[in-house]
């Protein structure tokens, strides 16, 4: 494959261009390992290293173009050099025209929030293949081309995987594609170039502050996926959310807004709940799901809600509610012989330990039991740890902490920043066991028929992360084994 690289550049409006325009291009990296003869290499400012110090090295390869956003003291004979304003924009740009814009092929939906974008996603995803339609996804779980699973390493890949997936599906006939927006993908340009159908906002609370620093520079990350909206896209946000209508306060997009409280597009109500399911009323029409709680009510509403501004029939959207099954690793279930039910979430915010024990506590009443297994991931953000322990212990009966993936960190470490947000009451019935298969084996041995445990914080993942190896590890797993 070679494209003309005056025809690649059309979009990225270069600020100053040197050497011939008039040439293929036979490849574009952003990788200075992966460069090859006459291809492009796009330096950019990354979070741990600066492409720009590779351009020399480069050079040397027999590349054809460089875009940068300052060009290197010697320019070599051969090379077109490219300067951008912002180097990590124009490879979106970049990666979208090499993949012959992919994303205006199909309609593309993206879902932000820190919680419930994977399950209003994946939902969405399932909801447009009970509609008939071929469908992809792009997923912190999986990425998939219709059925095709394709392994994912990050919630929203780089512009390149990312829009090489989209081609994918457009040659597979896909008619829609729906994907998971992260902060970081947003901040970081990795979905410049993108054409969006719409955009849906969950809701806002603490989380990745190791990487954007404070809460308002998170919420401006995600404001910018918002910000690029196109004027023939739709944005639907949660009314019940603060940051909900900051989202959207300039977009192109049209806005629409859902809720379980207050008056919106989009209206909800909880009318009965129970372990295994939920009955709604969705603008004033009931329906039997298969999923439990507030905040899975809320990422039902986003769904239907999507569904309908998509265009969808309205009759057959419920219909089809009806028949959705949970996301793996959220609020997933298991049932012993004896009658105590655990279940899985991938629970690692404080907001979301909250949603999840609240759900718990409405369905079995005050006198049920609750037990919470939980731990913090290494290398992260360190204020949630002490935060989210507390909201474990005042909604458990019996909390026991643990690793989660500890990563270049010590799990006991992480274990007492986690205690220090516990008072002398809750730590008398908290137990630390940092070997995470131990701590799981311990909760279910020490939980009585009729009660529930919550395994919280890795949810679908199949792995721990230590020391920068991934070795087998989960929780669906493990809690099987001690059920049989």
């Amino acid at each position: 494959m070679a494209v003309k690289l005056s025809y690649l550049i059309e979009g990225i409006e270069p600020l100053e261009v040197i050497g011939d325009v008039d040439r293929n291009i036979a490849g574009l990296e952003s990788d200075s390992r992966k460069v090859i003869k006459d291809g492009m290499f796009v330096a950019v400012r990354g979070v741990n290293t600066d492409g720009h110090k590779y351009i020399p090295v480069v050079a040397s390869t027999h590349v054809g173009a460089i875009v940068c956003e300052q060009f290197p003291s010697k320019l070599e004979n051969g090379i077109t050099y490219i300067r951008v304003a912002d180097s990590g924009i124009a490879l979106g740009i970049l990666a979208s025209t090499w993949y012959g814009n992919p994303s205006t092929k199909l309609k593309l939906v993206g879902v932000t929030g820190t919680n419930g974008k994977t399950t209003t996603a994946t939902l969405l995803y399932e909801m447009a293949k009970l509609e008939g339609y071929k469908a992809g996804l792009l997923s912190t779980v999986c990425n998939y081309i219709m059925n095709e699973a394709v392994p994912t390493t990050h919630t929203t890949p780089d512009p390149l995987t990312l829009n090489e997936l989209l081609a994918r599906m457009v040659d597979a006939g896909c008619d829609y594609a729906f994907m998971e927006v992260s902060s970081h993908a947003a901040h970081q340009h990795r979905i410049a170039g993108l054409h969006f159908a719409g955009a849906v906002f969950s809701n806002l609370t603490r989380d990745h502050l190791d990487y954007h620093g404070t809460v308002e520079n998170y919420m401006n990350a995600k404001k910018m996926f918002f910000d690029m909206l196109p004027s023939d896209a739709f944005a639907l946000v949660n009314e019940d959310d603060k940051a909900g209508r900051y989202m959207v306060q300039n977009t192109k997009a049209k806005t629409y807004t859902y809720s379980l409280r207050a008056d919106a597009d989009f209206r909800c109500r909880v009318l009965e709940t129970r372990l295994d399911g939920t009955l709604l009323s969705l603008n004033g029409r009931d329906v039997e799901v298969a999923f439990t709680g507030r905040f899975n009510a809320y990422n039902l509403t986003a769904v239907y809600g999507a569904s309908c501004l998509i265009g969808w029939d309205k009759e057959e959207i419920l219909v089809n509610m009806s028949r959705l099954v949970p996301v793996a690793g959220r609020f997933q279930t298991i049932q012993s012989p004896d009658g105590v039910t655990a279940i899985v979430d991938y629970a690692h915010t404080p907001d979301a330990l909250v949603n999840v024990l609240d759900t718990i506590r409405e369905i079995i009443g005050a006198g049920g039991e609750i037990t919470t297994v939980v731990g913090a991931g290494g290398n992260r953000d360190h204020g949630k740890r002490p935060m989210m322990a507390s909201e474990a212990a005042r909604r458990s009966d019996l909390l026991l902490l643990t690793s989660d993936n500890p990563r270049d960190e010590v799990p006991e470490d992480i274990i007492a920043e986690m205690k220090e947000g516990l008072t002398k009451e809750e730590l008398r019935k908290t137990i630390c066991i940092s070997d995470r298969r131990e701590a799981i084996r311990t909760a279910l041995k020490m939980t009585k028929p009729g009660s529930v445990v919550l395994v919280a914080g890795k949810g679908h993942e199949t792995y721990q992360e230590v020391k920068g190896v991934r070795h087998h590890f989960d929780d669906r797993e493990e809690i099987r084994k001690c059920f049989e």
